[in-house]
């Protein structure tokens, strides 16, 4: 084992030996850049994407009529975001890795910063789309938060770590539609976004604060560092693990996408209710981390997802059946959609921690192409699923798409369990 120089500042001795990782580095304080970050800042950093990505759901058809546009325009807000998120993940991953996490972190609050301003400020849809697009630069945080926990921990405990990062910020969805839904009927839509503009100025000071450099091994230029692609594309373990957290995503992002117009056109919900119905997904979700966080290393990555796959499953064929049998009810869709949490909860964790260590010395770039195909494949999901509905559909051909999300997760999380059963026998 390469010894750590205790007197080094942590992006020196975070280079030092990949085996030591998490083990002789200082515990976190928070304001110590020379420490590893605290847990609370790298909760901030992924929430507040989580927080951009759906406040505002319960504000979406009163945007549509602030804009005297159609409710498929101001849906954009949602699948166009998505679609931008996905492309900058492939940016951001290799250039955090050039560069380094903490300067990309900085740029990519302050631009969001920016544009939620331009955004309050909009006087058309068209530019209140363009810079809600921008916004998406505080999608950094999904991928970098993951990153930083692998280049602060060793492989065995990142599952672990990553359940307990995701399991802070499970609080920040499960409470932004209600939130949301809140600041929609004291106020309308600007009111979210004017909480955006307080969490992003917030984090960022944070972000100044606490995180020192964790990245110190660095490409020589970013374009050798996108050469890396090829060999994360030629792993078959990353694109197992990949395709199952993408799977696990666009399950969620499908119903970020025809969740608000089931709820609200077809069942009948306030914005406020469906801010109240929305927090299920978010509370399963935060059981689900629980257990990955709790039971990960003891278990396994490969049972962890599987598990949470099957959860996934059978909560959508329950809720398809429901819907069948002409129970038209939000517990139909609500109810199961817990359990649709609990299931991604505990498979994320799992499949973010083994993408990033398929190639451990590349796990900047694993995590925005990761990200890339979790979140363009969501935004594709979100937008399929918004429009297959309309007031004559029902809310079928949602919970269907769901349905098909789920079982290609657990399809995916059997496929790179064997494949990791191969290499182990081979080693």
């Amino acid at each position: 084992m390469t010894p750590i120089d205790a007197s080094a500042p942590v992006g020196a001795r975070m280079g030092q030996g990949a085996s030591a990782i998490g083990e002789a580095l200082p515990p976190p304080r928070l304001f110590d850049r020379s420490t590893p970050p605290h847990m609370l800042t790298l909760v901030m950093i992924a929430g507040l994407g989580a927080l951009a990505m759906n406040v505002f759901l319960p504000s979406l058809p009163g945007i549509a009529l602030f804009f005297n546009t159609d409710s498929a325009v101001a849906q954009l807000a949602v699948s166009g975001y998505l679609a931008v998120t996905g492309a900058l993940q492939l940016l951001i991953g290799p250039l955090s890795d050039r560069y380094g996490r903490r300067p990309v972190l900085l740029w990519s609050m302050g631009i969001f910063v920016v544009a939620t301003i331009g955004a309050l400020l909009a006087p058309s849809i068209e530019i209140f789309l363009a810079c809600r697009m921008v916004q998406a630069t505080v999608a950094s945080g999904f991928a970098l938060s993951r990153a930083i926990v692998r280049d602060t921990s060793a492989p065995e405990k990142a599952a672990s770590r990553i359940g307990y990062v995701t399991m802070g910020m499970a609080v920040v969805p499960m409470l932004g539609p209600m939130l949301g839904g809140i600041l929609e009927d004291l106020a309308g839509w600007h009111a979210s976004f004017g909480v955006l503009l307080i969490a992003g100025v917030l984090v960022w000071a944070l972000i100044w604060a606490d995180l020192g450099e964790t990245h110190t091994v660095r490409a020589t230029s970013l374009v050798a560092q996108m050469r890396s692609y090829p060999e994360l594309l030629n792993s078959r373990r990353f694109w197992g693990y990949a395709l199952t957290a993408a799977a696990a995503t666009g399950a969620f992002f499908a119903f970020l996408g025809g969740g608000p117009f089931v709820a609200i056109t077809i069942l009948g919900l306030s914005p406020k209710e469906m801010g109240f119905y929305f927090g299920f997904i978010a509370a399963g979700y935060l059981c689900g981390n629980f257990i990955s966080a709790r039971w990960s290393e003891r278990f396994g990555i490969s049972r962890m997802m599987i598990g949470g796959a099957v959860s996934g499953s059978l909560a959508m064929a329950t809720s398809c059946a429901l819907f069948m049998a002409g129970f038209v009810h939000p517990m139909a869709l609500f109810g199961p959609i817990f359990f649709v949490g609990l299931g991604n909860g505990m498979t994320l964790p799992s499949a973010n921690a083994g993408l990033l260590s398929a190639r451990p010395k590349l796990a900047g770039s694993a995590a925005g192409l990761g990200g890339a195909l979790m979140i363009g494949g969501g935004a594709a999901l979100s937008a399929f699923a918004g429009s297959l509905l309309g007031p004559e559909t029902g809310p079928l051909p949602l919970v269907v798409v769901m349905l098909g999300a789920a079982l290609l997760t657990l399809v995916s999380a059997l496929w790179v369990t064997r494949i990791e059963r191969e290499v182990a026998a081979r080693a």
